[in-house]
């Protein structure tokens, strides 16, 4: 679990130092060369420096030991901090697509573009799916989820510069029209996503259970414990990354009660064992 939350604090912290770099340049950039949808771009940027904050905020708490009032520990601080990561997209590409609306509503404000903000998209781009490709590489190696939808952020942010990048080509070829098109279209990218992040955590928060390749994963672990008869009644909720298990044990009714408490145990070390994820096993034996 250290081992998670290091990790988590490294990727994030590069993912803040390259957001704020280019995020900057890309602003400025886009008034300097009167691109709209490079403008639009940069604000994604520093949309990740927020969505990096709230993750680095959640990673902390996350980690904290079970207490008096969490039981359970804190891993839910990381599904709320997906949510909020999705709010916040969404509101983002909302603002980008009332702007770019507004621009084209009144078409007269279209300006020429500088073939620099061309160079500068298609560098953000490169950059921002390296990152993609690097947080996704340690939000997959550590399980977590919400390093996942962050890492899913940066890759957003590398179509959106792709889209602008062929809004400015367009852009420069005449129709200027083109680059306000593509901060529309980054903006519609932008609240879709944010969406699915905000849809799936909020079903995560409402205790949804796991996929049915982890629930049968589960099954035939308990059900390969020696002295297991059979199983029922499997129930499954997610606690932020992490998986709690609620199941009825089937044991020979002539056994004793030590010797049935002893095969609850063995199947709960098997499947915590075998799947990591599993923050507990809470089992009930039936005699069959």
């Amino acid at each position: 679990m250290i081992e998670k939350h290091t990790a988590a604090k490294k990727s994030t912290l590069v993912s803040v130092f390259v957001n704020l770099c280019l995020g900057t340049f890309q602003i400025v950039t886009g008034f300097f060369s009167g691109s709209q949808g490079l403008i639009a771009d940069g604000i994604h940027s520093f949309s990740d420096l927020v969505s990096d904050i709230v993750v680095l905020i959640a990673n902390k708490h996350s980690s904290k030991d079970p207490d008096e009032d969490h039981h359970y520990g804190h891993y839910r601080y990381e599904t709320a901090a997906t949510a909020f990561i999705g709010l916040s997209l969404i509101g983002v590409g909302i603002l980008m697509i009332w702007h770019a609306g507004y621009k084209i509503a009144y078409s007269d404000e279209i300006v020429e573009i500088k073939i620099i903000a061309l160079w500068v998209a298609l560098g953000a781009l490169v950059i921002k799916e390296l990152l993609f490709r690097y947080m996704l590489h340690v939000g997959e190696q550590v399980k977590s989820a919400m390093l996942i939808a962050n890492s899913w952020h940066a890759r957003s942010d590398a179509a959106s510069s792709f889209v602008v990048a062929t809004g400015i080509v367009g852009a420069l070829f005449g129709y200027g029209v083109f680059d306000i098109i593509a901060a529309l279209v980054v903006g519609l990218m932008i609240v879709k996503m944010g969406w699915d992040f905000s849809w799936d955590a909020l079903h995560d928060l409402m205790d949804r259970s796991v996929s049915l390749e982890e629930d049968k994963k589960i099954t035939n672990i308990i059900l390969e414990t020696k002295g297991v008869k059979g199983i029922h009644d499997l129930k499954t909720r997610k606690m932020g990354d992490m998986i709690l298990v609620d199941v009825h044990i089937e044991v020979d009714a002539n056994i004793s009660v030590r010797e049935g408490h002893d095969i609850a145990v063995a199947a709960r070390l098997a499947v915590m064992t075998s799947m990591p994820a599993v923050l507990n096993l809470m089992s009930h034996v039936d005699p069959v």
